[in-house]
């Protein structure tokens, strides 16, 4: 044990760490050093209530109800505020491992809850704690305020031309105004861009004549001005455009340009969005990796809920995709036939942070048996330029070069896994199309009715129910790690999978799934904000792990190091597996299937 001023660790310990520090140093000068040896029993239910608060410096406690384990504290974490709260003990303490704990009497308890935040820390519930619970670990220190609104960026108003104006007309304006788009007059308005007269002026072989109406774009893709900054780059994402309107009520008043929410920050999704766009060759990929990962680290350190970045991570590497597709049709010539480059797993839920294991597959039309070796070829191409670029292969080898085939081909493998095998076929439900002419609305609609199916429900509830965080709800400090994928992440992401298949919920994301199941009963209130909480913990530790992992040079591991943790983030990570196993319970029940 460290040698530590227990005032000095008291002050460190959640929810020690928020008070005021005059209340603090009045009510910690009457801590006390108490030392239990292990088999001690410090309440018991029924008895006697404790008359101190405990704080963990070392060793731990096991609290049972009628001989069985309900949770076990280790250093950092605290107890007896329910027997001082309610003056009577309803659990078994025991010391399970000599016990070194700093005590705050009754009398000084009763005065530090005069402290508004001290005092919900003990009456608010579990998704409340998990909310807050990482916003003491920077990740870096650039911090731009993400959540300004769109109106703070604007620098002039909209600049407007007629319907019937030219396109030399508008050129004009442009140039005299010193701006890079104009918007048309009409129902709906229309937009023209400084890009439209290269592509559809001079690339066509048009004059300065021609009417601004054979160049425009209707319907103006625009947010209200209140709209947040980070909002904004994910309408402007998502359109892929570089013009984006300020509506003010019913009329756009300003126009923002991609360069205008760039200067908000480099290291947004903007700026790597443009060297995406930009990029002329494979040399640059390997830079990708390294731009992403800042980008995820400085909004994290922005505030950006760990989701958000999620979003724009997905929508960067959707855009590398289409991009290499383009190199790879160029290399290959046109394609054969239509077809849709899909992807699964974490890709195709949306919730990658950083570049992990790619999960892809080709889907081209029935009249293109005969073309395999171009889309095997076009997969090894796509495949081989993912690696450069950062992306680590496939666990499972699920990529495009073995996973390609006809909507025919894929169909018959779906009808096959749903009716054979349908513990496998849950890596069917997270399918997303990026890229690619061909539509998969027969895929998405075969897999909507699969709950309509005999079975499929229960088997993809006791396959997703195989992954269970740790049984023995410890996690200890001087336990080497713990695999945040497989034994955290995955036991929700693959349960909220199975509630949205018995709903035929179209949803991708785990947290919308989650959602549509509260919605729709199949869970509680509480069990759905404290499951979505802890997810929304466990994905932000994950990234801040594996940003941790790229600074110091090691290679992205999901085995987090628990000796790395604090004692606040130990904590909540015990709070959010024991969430999990206690939604998996009840999860079991509904789905009759046998936990291990």
């Amino acid at each position: 044990m460290s040698a530590i001023d227990p005032i000095a660790y008291l002050r460190a310990t959640e929810p020690f760490n928020a008070l005021p520090l005059p209340l603090f140093e009045q009510a910690s000068a009457s801590a006390e050093i108490g030392f239990y040896p292990a088999g001690s029993r410090l309440a018991t239910a029924g008895g006697a209530p404790l008359d101190h608060l405990y704080v963990i410096r070392r060793g731990s406690v096991r609290l049972e109800r009628a001989g069985q384990v309900v949770q076990v504290l280790e250093e950092g974490e605290t107890f007896g505020y329910t027997s001082l709260i309610t003056n009577a003990a309803a659990l078994d303490v025991l010391v399970e491992e000599d016990l070194l704990a700093y005590r705050i009497s009754r009398p000084a308890f009763d005065l530090l809850l005069q402290d508004a935040r001290f005092a919900s820390h003990f009456a608010t519930g579990l998704a409340e704690r998990l909310k807050s619970s990482l916003r003491h670990s920077p990740v870096a220190t650039f911090q731009p305020n993400l959540s300004v609104a769109v109106s703070e960026l604007v620098r002039r108003p909209a600049v407007w031309v007629a319907p019937d104006v030219t396109v030399g007309d508008a050129a004009e304006v442009m140039r005299r105004e010193r701006i890079s788009s104009v918007l048309v007059r009409g129902e709906p308005p229309g937009i023209v861009t400084d890009r439209d007269f290269r592509n559809r002026v001079l690339a066509a072989g048009l004059g300065p004549e021609t009417p601004i109406s054979h160049v425009l774009t209707r319907a103006v893709i625009s947010v209200d001005e209140t709209t947040p900054v980070h909002d904004a780059w994910t309408v402007l994402l998502d359109a892929g455009v570089h013009h984006l309107g300020v509506q003010r009520g019913r009329e756009i008043a300003a126009v923002l340009t991609s360069s205008d929410l760039l200067r908000v920050t480099a290291r947004g999704p903007v700026a790597v969005l443009r060297r995406v766009e930009r990029l002329q060759s494979r040399k640059s990929l390997p830079e990708y990796g390294k731009h992403v990962a800042e980008m995820s680290s400085a909004l994290l350190a922005a505030g950006l809920e760990v989701t958000v970045i999620q979003g724009f991570v997905a929508r960067l590497n959707d855009a590398l995709v289409k991009r290499i597709l383009s190199w790879a049709e160029a290399d290959l010539g046109p394609p054969p036939a239509r077809y849709a480059w899909i992807v699964f797993g974490a890709e195709g839920r949306m919730e990658q942070t950083l570049l992990t294991d790619r999960e892809n597959a080709i889907v081209y039309d029935d009249a293109a048996t005969g073309a395999r070796s171009w889309f095997e070829a076009l997969a090894a191409l796509v495949n081989d330029d993912l690696t450069t670029a950062g992306f680590p292969s496939s666990a499972g080898r699920r990529t495009a070069a073995q996973w390609h085939g006809t909507i025919a081909e894929w169909t018959a493998g779906i009808e096959d896994a749903l009716d054979v095998h349908p513990r496998d076929a849950g890596v069917y439900f997270d399918l997303r199309r990026v890229a690619g002419a061909l539509e998969v609305a027969p895929l998405e609609s075969l897999l909507a009715h699969a709950h309509d199916r005999r079975n499929v429900v229960r088997m993809l509830a006791k396959a997703s129910l195989g992954f269970r965080p740790p049984a023995t709800l410890v996690v200890r400090v001087r336990a080497p790690s713990l695999n945040l994928k497989k034994d955290a992440i995955l036991p929700v992401a693959l349960l909220a999978r199975c509630y949205a298949v018995e709903l035929a919920c179209p949803a991708r994301s785990t947290l919308d799934r989650i959602e549509a199941a509260r919605a729709a009963g199949l869970i509680g209130e509480q069990v759905a904000a404290t499951i979505s909480s802890a997810y929304r913990f466990l994905l932000e530790l994950r990234l801040r792990w594996n940003l941790r992992q790229l600074a110091s040079g090691a290679p992205l591991s999901d085995d987090l190091s628990l000796s790395a943790l604090s004692a606040i983030e130990r904590n909540r990570l015990k709070d959010s597996l024991r969430a999990i196993l206690a939604w998996q319970e009840k999860a079991a029940y509904r789905y009759q299937v046998d936990l291990a």
